[in-house]
């Protein structure tokens, strides 16, 4: 469902960053009837910003006319712009888009990208990731996610073997551990009690459900044995801020982390209609350091159910054209994508 929202900004603190405020200068969050930080209500991280920097910017920071070049440049925007520009023409006439992309899975219609950067604490920031400061993933060279069912999207044997969105199981993206923006639905939910923290994401509709303990000391996991989808999370408040740490994601979900890896994430509220959302990664097995990340949810309407026919309805089209494209000797393949044949203008 597409909305209108606010640009997103997101900051991300790490366990072992120096100590920055957490909140507006004067601002004194609100709390729960039980003395918690209270962050319940809708939240929405849309923006152009994402989790690594686009190549070519190599700031952090930039103004608003570097901003904008930057937003310019971003194929969704693009296509956007393209199609706006075509509105009312014959939907047949394949040169309404620019790329000849007949198959998009998505107009720009069914996309909502933002169209700006985000801003945290008053900056407009080119990456979720701040440190390091190339705003990059540090893979280590030959590494990539974690995870996945390590079967290639064009097999399409049967549902098993198609990636877990299209059957309506889990997108990483949102959920995370690392939460990001998508490319649409980027609105989260967060509801608390005494014992627990639940973020629903509309995304798919997942939900992590996070126990609370004392502080980080009393932290404790499930069996390694055990994964979870979005993975195993224990949490805990450290002044106005709630704590999580997350390990054992499902081996089936594409994840930035390992099994030996640890996310922390830090929320906190920035003013009224901001959270400040922190993270770090650390999983020496997959990258070079420890890298750490900000991003802020802003105050937004209530989710839409997210009902997702693809796995419902659609799994015995795909399967079923499949199986007439082989049955006239050819092989199934992927159409070229949302955003195929763009090419962005130039860096100014």
């Amino acid at each position: 469902m597409k909305r209108v929202v606010m640009a997103v900004s997101v900051l991300a603190l790490g366990a072992g960053v120096a100590a920055h405020a957490e909140s507006k200068p004067g601002y004194e969050g609100p709390t729960t009837s039980w003395g918690a930080p209270d962050l319940q209500g809708f939240w929405n991280t849309t923006s152009i910003t994402s989790l690594q920097r686009p190549s070519g910017v190599d700031k952090l920071v930039v103004t608003e006319a570097e901003g904008r070049a930057i937003v310019n440049r971003n194929p969704l925007i693009i296509i956007t712009q393209q199609e706006e520009a075509r509105q009312g023409e014959d939907p047949n006439d394949l040169s309404i888009l620019a790329d000849k992309n007949a198959d998009r899975g998505y107009n720009a219609y069914w996309i909502d990208p933002g169209s700006r950067l985000a801003e945290v604490k008053g900056e407009l920031r080119t990456s979720w990731i701040v440190d390091p400061p190339s705003g990059r993933a540090p893979f280590k060279e030959g590494m990539g996610r974690s995870g996945g069912n390590g079967v290639p999207a064009t097999n399409f044997d049967g549902p098993e073997t198609r990636p877990l969105f299209e059957r309506c199981l889990m997108t990483e993206t949102m959920a995370g551990p690392v939460m990001q923006n998508a490319m649409y639905n980027s609105t989260s939910q967060i509801v608390q009690t005494p014992d627990s923290v639940m973020i629903v994401v509309e995304m798919v509709h997942d939900a992590r459900v996070i126990p609370l303990v004392a502080d980080r000391s009393a932290a404790t996991h499930g069996p390694d044995a055990i994964k979870k989808w979005a993975g195993d999370s224990v949490g805990w408040y450290d002044g106005d801020a709630l704590v999580v740490q997350t390990r054992n994601v499902h081996p089936l979900q594409p994840s930035l982390i390992s099994d030996a890896g640890t996310v922390t994430e830090r929320f906190s509220r920035w003013s009224d209609d901001q959270i400040l959302y922190e993270f770090t990664v650390e999983d020496p097995s997959l990258y070079t350091q420890t890298w750490s990340g900000e991003m802020v949810m802003n105050a937004s309407k209530p989710m839409y159910e997210f009902a997702c026919h693809e796995g419902n309805y659609a799994m015995e089209g795909i399967l079923g054209g499949a199986r007439k494209i082989e049955s006239e000797g050819g092989t199934p393949t992927l159409g070229p994508g949302t955003a195929a044949g763009i090419v962005a203008p130039p860096a100014e």
